[in-house]
């Protein structure tokens, strides 16, 4: 096999100035998709900011997690079961502030599916089975709390579309929380839960949401500047702080 000669140019100490060209090209790769990684999951770039009326991030029944007792501050989350960025957001910044600011910030939850999660759907029919049962925060627990079980694949790291398996998990959520099996799986299957999907991502393109998780606070969309999901929580807890006390 033939072989290029070494360059000149490139023999010697250190690397040529294409290759660290080529470096810098790589870090700045990784850092951007490092971004995308702690922000959201996109399939297209992100939208202009701006704010958005209230009737299309939320709907009278519209679900939430915790209810202001004044109604001063309303925050919004378009979000995907699948998706690993929503579920670290649960892990480390949502489920935090739900508690936290309980009583004193209405939280809404809105669907979002995105086409590169194939459990997606049929997690989203799970969470709006389970509400009409009463029981919507308790699966919307589940879902994201027992994660790794129902959304990944066996590798730990990729995304599933085993749709049996995550049916299990899911009618063993239904069973836990005291849910009617068969209405259950009635429910996930009707045209009414599909409705509610489907409103979600008609809300969210109307929004301008083009990723999850997209939050909303009193209808601006709020934008992570942080490198770490603990920057991203101070950073959203201040976004609120402010809101409360304007």
């Amino acid at each position: 096999m033939a072989r290029n000669k070494r360059n000149p140019v490139t023999t010697g100490k250190g690397l040529s100035a294409n290759t660290w060209t080529t470096i810098a090209v790589i870090v700045v790769a990784v850092l951007v998709i490092g971004g995308v990684l702690v922000f959201n999951h996109r399939d297209e770039p992100a939208p202009s900011s701006g704010t958005v009326a209230a009737d299309v991030l939320r709907h009278r029944d519209s679900h939430t997690l915790s209810q202001a007792d004044n109604g001063a501050v309303t925050v919004v989350e378009f979000l995907d079961y699948q998706c690993p960025v929503c579920e670290a957001y649960y892990q480390n910044v949502t489920s935090s502030i739900e508690h936290d600011y309980a009583g004193r910030i209405t939280f809404v939850t809105r669907n979002f599916p995105l086409p590169m999660h194939p459990l997606a759907v049929p997690a989203a029919r799970a969470a709006e089975a389970a509400a009409l049962q009463g029981k919507y925060q308790q699966m919307y627990e589940k879902l994201y709390g027992d994660y790794p079980t129902w959304a990944l694949a066996a590798d730990g790291k990729n995304v599933s579309d085993d749709t049996a398996r995550a049916q299990a998990r899911f009618d063993s959520y239904a069973e836990d929380l005291g849910l009617d099996l068969g209405r259950f799986h009635s429910d996930m299957a009707s045209k009414a839960v599909q409705a509610r999907i489907d409103q979600g991502q008609a809300d969210g393109n109307e929004a301008g949401v083009t990723g999850t998780p997209t939050i909303f606070v009193n209808g601006s969309k709020f934008s992570p500047a942080g490198t770490t999901y603990a920057q991203v929580a101070r950073q959203l807890r201040g976004q609120l702080d402010r809101a409360l006390a304007s």
